[in-house]
Formats: C-alpha cells, sequence, structure tokens
C-alpha cells in the first residue's frame, strides 16, 4: 500500500517543485506568480505528508488526479511569464482572470488533500472534530460522505467502525445506488473485517450492512469473492447468538437476489450450520417436556422433583442450551429469518 502511495504521489510533488522554481524566474505578472508559488509550496508540504501517511487508497485517487491537473495548468501559466525579450512578452497574452482561476484550484486542492489527510488520521491522531466536505464534494457530497466511513472503518477504533457501519447501513437502506457506490468505492472488505473482529454492535451492523448490499446478482457476486462465507460461517460457528441472527438474515438477502450463490454457501458449511440452527430450536422446544434424568439434575432439581406430582413436565436443559438461549423475543426473530434461510435452501433453482 505505501508503495503504491508514493508511486501516485511522485508525479504531482515533482509538478508542484517545478511550478515554485518556475514562479521564482518569472519575468512578467511577479506577484501573480509569488502568490501562486505559496499556494503550490503549501501543497507541495501536504502531498508530501500524504505520501508517508496510509491513505484511503480510492478517495486518494480522485484527489490526486485532479489535484495532478491543477498543478500541470499552474506550471504552464508561470512558464508562459518567464518569457524572454520584448517580442515574446508583447505576443504572449496572460488574461488576468487566469491567475484568479489557477490561484483558487490550487486553494481547492490544498481543501482536498487536507481533508485526506485528516480522514486517513488513526484513531488516535483523529479528534473529534466534524470533518466537514472537501472542495471535491461540491458536485457529490454522499460519495464523500461514503469515503469519510470507510475510511474510518479502515482506521478508527473499534466503536468508531461500528458507528461507520451503522452510517453505511442507513445509506444502502435509503438508496441502490449508494449501496452501489459503497461497494464501488471499497467498503465490503473493512465490513467483512469488522464482521470478523469487531464487538457484538459492530459485527451486527457490519452483517447487516452487507445483507442490504447484496441488491442483486453483480454486487453479491462482488460480496461472495470478497470472503463473506468464510466471515458468516465463523459466526454461524461460534458468534454470539444475537449476531448469528443478522447473518442469517443476510445470507437469506445474499441468496435471494442471486441464488446461483447457494454452492459458495454450501462449499463454507453455512447450510449445515443453519440447519444446525433450527434443529437446536427444535431440540430445546422438545426439552421443556422431556423427563428429568436424575443422575444429571442437582440437588435443588431433585428436592423439587420430590415435590413435584408430575416430574415429566420438568424440562432438561444443558448448560449450553441456557448459555445459547436468548430472550424470546430473539428466538421469534432468528425462527422467522432462519424459516426464511430454509425455505430458499431447500427451493431447487434453475
Amino acid at each position: 500500500m505505501a508503495d503504491i502511495v508514493k508511486q501516485i504521489l511522485t508525479r504531482p510533488i515533482q509538478l508542484a517543485e517545478q511550478v515554485s522554481k518556475a514562479a521564482e524566474g518569472a519575468n512578467s505578472f511577479k506577484q501573480d506568480c509569488l502568490e501562486l508559488k505559496s499556494k503550490t509550496d503549501k501543497l507541495a508540504v501536504l502531498l508530501r505528508q500524504a505520501a508517508r501517511a496510509s491513505s484511503y487508497e480510492r478517495p486518494m485517487r480522485r484527489i490526486i488526479e485532479d489535484t495532478e491537473q491543477v498543478l500541470d495548468k499552474a506550471l504552464a501559466l508561470v512558464i508562459k511569464c518567464r518569457a524572454n525579450g520584448l517580442m515574446k512578452r508583447v505576443f504572449t497574452i496572460i488574461p488576468a482572470a487566469a491567475f484568479r482561476k489557477t490561484s483558487l484550484q490550487l486553494e481547492n486542492s490544498i481543501g482536498d488533500v487536507s481533508w485526506l489527510l485528516r480522514v486517513s488520521a488513526s484513531a488516535d491522531d483523529r479528534d473529534d472534530e466534524y470533518l466537514g466536505l472537501p472542495p471535491i464534494a461540491a458536485n457529490e457530497p454522499i460519495l464523500c460522505l461514503i469515503w469519510e466511513q470507510i475510511a474510518i472503518l479502515h482506521t478508527g477504533s473499534l466503536e468508531d467502525r461500528s458507528d461507520a457501519a451503522v452510517s453505511l447501513v442507513s445509506l444502502a437502506r435509503d438508496n441502490d445506488r449508494y449501496g452501489k457506490l459503497i461497494i464501488e468505492e471499497g467498503g465490503v472488505p473493512p465490513l467483512l473485517k469488522l464482521a470478523k473482529e469487531g464487538k457484538m454492535e459492530g459485527q451486527e451492523s457490519a452483517a447487516k450492512a452487507l445483507g442490504l448490499l447484496g441488491r442483486d446478482p453483480e454486487s453479491v457476486e462482488h460480496i461472495v469473492n470478497a470472503g463473506v462465507c468464510s466471515v458468516f460461517a465463523k459466526i454461524l460457528k461460534e458468534g454470539r447468538m444475537k449476531v448469528q441472527a443478522v447473518v442469517a438474515w443476510a445470507v437469506s438477502e445474499l441468496a435471494a437476489h442471486h441464488p446461483k450463490c447457494q454452492d459458495h454457501f454450501a462449499q463454507n458449511n453455512i447450510i449445515r450450520l443453519l440447519v444446525s440452527h433450527l434443529a437446536f430450536e427444535t431440540v430445546q422446544e422438545h426439552s421443556k417436556y422431556a423427563i428429568a434424568s436424575k443422575q444429571t439434575m442437582s440437588i435443588h432439581s431433585v428436592v423439587m422433583a420430590s415435590n413435584n406430582p408430575n416430574p415429566i413436565l420438568i424440562p432438561t436443559v444443558t448448560r449450553e442450551m441456557k448459555m445459547r438461549s436468548p430472550p424470546t423475543s430473539l428466538i421469534q426473530l432468528e425462527t422467522k429469518t432462519r424459516a426464511r434461510c430454509k425455505m430458499w435452501l431447500l427451493t431447487p433453482w434453475q
């Protein structure tokens, strides 16, 4: 990643140095050229900082591409001001508006690169103040909002990453196009990472976002190729029950929009794990009416059984079941989502 960043930033840094040097040797419009030099030098400092930082690649490429174009125009302008000889100066026409326009573009580039550095900062270096939108966001503010949330997923703390996932859930739910942008701008890998290693709230939000992003076969294919199957399989095998419920829903959403992904789910044992959860619910329901075994009952259970005229109604609930048993409302949610999964899993697709 560091090598890619340096490679992208090499030419803009060189252009900034050339603009600064050319502005010093200007023979006409000296004051205007010195103003451009001052802003170019400030931009060069920010570009060198970006070269040393670990920047989020998608916005960096877009911002640096625009910055490079601005520096190319600035260099062409100051080179015209270096014309020697009376005849060259006479026939070199430079509109006064050209300097104002170039100066404004350099200011915008400074704002864009400054935003890039702030949004790419690590959790320890980032302050709590609102980052705002960079000048590049004038035409598409939602894109920069998505960039900011994905950048936080890359470099933020677990709490910040969880909040960023919630924001992406809101965006993906509101508009299909926003979901497409999240995928195109590289939002899937950090969401998978959060689902794999985050806290429970973060895992829930990440799984929910992934389920919402799979609105069409192309998007589902992208999510599957990014490694969602192995992440979801691990959660279904050993994750918290509440997270498993969201994952079951996400699996049903992905399969509903691209049935052929069932093969990938089967290869990663997701179908088997979902069926085992359904079986566990059935066993848990039947266990309410099982005859208690005195060998496995506690002293308190034995006393209660001896005082109970109808011992057949005493439930046999193992320690594992107690640990995994969620509240009643959550069981109902899981039953509904898993039943939906079961329907598509058992329905053949063409």
